[in-house]
């Protein structure tokens, strides 16, 4: 079943206006009106819901788009049980795309402008679909990825779910049996990340089943993105595997002529490939426990990656991959199967994107949502469950490192002005401006207008990272978040899992910008490596509020601890590493406690000191660990 409709401008303007004032059951009408009777959309129960996100995987990394090195039937078997929609943008890249799917708007507007160092923190008056769907009863969970911020209240159990296991980085450094969280407490994980997140979600989903409640569970897995490791038993497909479809063999910019041009990374593809096998056996695994728990026609299951891939391989032919706006490095494949309402083998034309989904769940679900502020995605849910819908010139945008790029339903007009006709020449081949002039302006002003509304929302001004929230017991600030002085360097430029290392000198140091968001008393742990012959650092940890206006200088509460214990375990991550990696080794760290320190609400600075340095050099640092003290024992 094919179908090319998209929204008027009358049937659009209705839909923002149901969102803007959460009034989806209102907004449902359209549906009874397409010939949908309520009897239907209206199961005995509340629908449950998975979202599945990979992380790096392409449009083309799926046999059901046309690759033909690997096999994915199971989200294959979604596009055939369900609907797909053929035209769906996410961002270039990983914390845009997942800000846009919690929050059904543009990144910039929610403060998301990187992927690290507080840039990836979604601020906090912005709501999400977890909320919503929280708020509606359901169990809501998510295993995985975060990457929208890891200190509360920006921590995903402050943003309506109600356990959270994986990590909240943008990448992690070794993905088997690393140290994850669970809702805020570290945790030794179990086996492969994919198959542990998968586990946990299966286990949630039986427990939610026992409960006979509603669950919204989130999947953000963080596969194929490097480093490239995958379980043997995938990897041996693929290790010595000929690539009939390599996609770009060279990299754009390369001169043939040149020896040493860049070459398509043969390994990095057959990794990736065994990666997607994995994931798809994993959904595979989830699907399976519906069925078992005779949950698959109340439950709503959602495929779809988070930018284009980490990889010049196969995609399609489109230009462009991951950090690109461009084609390539923004259609995602999109999914979604709700057996008995959404038809089989449905695909759908309409221009789409992660800030629909917001919308689309919850209309589907018929769960109403008050957004903290206007949306800008719209609520597919009519077209899904086949309503006729008016056509529309919706503009969809695209946006990364001030690149924009913007298509509608025919057109694309790319990051330099080039315009291209979609429909007939998805590779962007052909630019078609001088054809279509009125269009190229009219896509140029409107380019123009965006910026304006939107980009220029972005504060990119440096925020304090939250700690010792009044409703968390923990917070964790790692050495993705410090600035170190001197001598001090990170172990890898990539910043997510990277530790600190090269502490030399006693006047170096380490240091956060801070809000502390409560009074209290806090144990303070810290992580840390250290070889036999550089036992005895003692190490100082001071909090300097600022001092506010016609008061006096807040006087530094601290806490010191000599390392009286050597530490020095090997990096981990070459073994299991299936391509060269860019991202930092990690290795194991032991936390000591340093004591007990009191903060008082207030802005200021952290600072980790090496006081003393009798050995070559201080210790390698990966994090802190603040625990509330309970009053109780505070009075003890």
């Amino acid at each position: 079943m094919k179908r090319n409709k998209v929204y008027g401008d009358e049937a659009r303007q209705r839909t923002r206006r149901w969102l803007r004032t959460g009034l989806l059951i209102a907004g449902m009408s359209c549906l009874f009106q397409s010939g949908t009777c309520a009897d239907e959309l209206r199961p005995n129960v509340q629908p449950n819901v998975i979202v599945f996100v990979a992380d790096d995987q392409g449009w083309g990394d799926l046999s059901c788009n046309g690759n033909l090195d690997l096999s994915t039937p199971n989200i294959d078997g979604l596009a055939k049980a369900g609907a797909s929609l053929e035209n769906f943008y996410v961002c270039p890249v990983c914390s845009p795309t997942r800000a846009e799917f919690l929050t059904g708007r543009y990144h910039p507007r929610g403060g998301v402008f990187s992927t690290s160092a507080g840039g990836e923190r979604l601020d906090l008056d912005e709501s999400t679909l977890a909320e919503s769907f929280q708020a509606a009863g359901y169990r809501t969970a998510a295993f995985g990825k975060w990457h929208n911020g890891m200190q509360p209240p920006y921590h995903p159990n402050a943003r309506g779910f109600d356990e959270f296991y994986g990590f909240c980085s943008g990448h992690w450094g070794h993905y088997f049996s690393p140290t994850l969280e669970r809702n805020g407490t570290l945790v030794k994980g179990n086996g492969f990340v994919i198959d542990d997140f998968t586990n946990q979600a299966i286990k949630f989903i039986e427990k939610s089943h026992e409960l006979n409640k509603p669950f919204f569970v989130y999947l953000p897995y963080n596969t194929p993105h490097s480093p490239m490791q995958v379980p043997r038993r995938f990897w041996e497909k693929f290790a010595d595997k000929e690539i009939s479809q390599p996609g770009t063999g060279e990299m754009p910019g390369s001169n043939p002529k040149k020896k040493n041009r860049k070459k398509h990374d043969i390994d990095h593809t057959r990794a990736a490939l065994a990666m997607c096998e994995n994931i798809d056996d994993n959904v595979g695994r989830v699907l399976k426990k519906l069925d078992q728990s005779s949950l698959n026609d109340n439950t709503i299951v959602v495929y779809f990656s988070d930018n284009g891939p980490n990889g010049w391989r196969f995609n399609g032919g489109m230009k462009g991959r991951k950090g690109s706006t461009d084609e390539g490095g923004i259609r995602s494949p999109f999914h979604i199967r709700w057996p008995g309402k959404i038809k089989p083998q449905t695909e759908i034309e309409t221009v789409a994107g992660a800030i629909d989904l917001r919308s689309t769940l919850l209309g589907l679900c018929q769960v109403q949502d008050v957004p903290a502020k206007p949306l800008d995605g719209i609520n597919l849910a009519a077209e899904l469950l086949g309503g006729e819908i008016q056509p529309s010139d919706r503009l969809l945008f695209s946006h990364w490192n001030n690149r924009v790029s913007v298509r509608n339903q025919q057109f694309r007009l790319d990051n330099d002005g080039k315009l291209f006709d979609m429909v007939n020449d998805r590779n962007q081949t052909k630019p078609v401006a001088k054809s279509h002039p009125a269009v190229t302006e009219k896509l140029k002003a409107a380019v123009a207008q965006w910026r304006t509304d939107v980009l220029q929302q972005i504060d990119r001004t440096p925020k304090p990272f939250t700690i010792c929230h009044p409703d968390f017991d923990l917070t964790q600030l790692p050495a993705r978040d410090a600035t170190g002085t001197g001598e001090i360097k990170r172990s890898n430029r990539y910043p997510n899992d990277s530790f600190l290392m090269n502490w030399l000198n006693v006047e170096d140091e380490i240091s956060w910008p801070v809000d502390v968001l409560s009074d209290g008393r806090y144990e303070v742990d810290l992580y840390y490596s250290c070889s036999t012959a550089n036992i005895g650092t003692v190490m100082e940890l001071s909090l300097e509020l600022d001092s506010k206006l016609g008061e006096p200088q807040i006087t530094p509460e601290s806490v010191a601890k000599k390392i009286e214990v050597a530490h020095d375990p090997p990096l981990v991550g070459a073994g299991e590493d299936r391509a060269v990696r860019a991202e930092s080794y990690v290795k194991e760290f032991r936390p000591i406690r340093m004591g007990v320190i009191e903060v008082k609400q207030g802005v200021g600075k952290l600072v980790l000191r090496a006081k003393e340095i009798p050995g070559k050099q201080s210790i390698d640092f990966q994090r802190l660990m603040f625990k509330r003290v309970a009053h109780k024992e505070a009075k003890d």
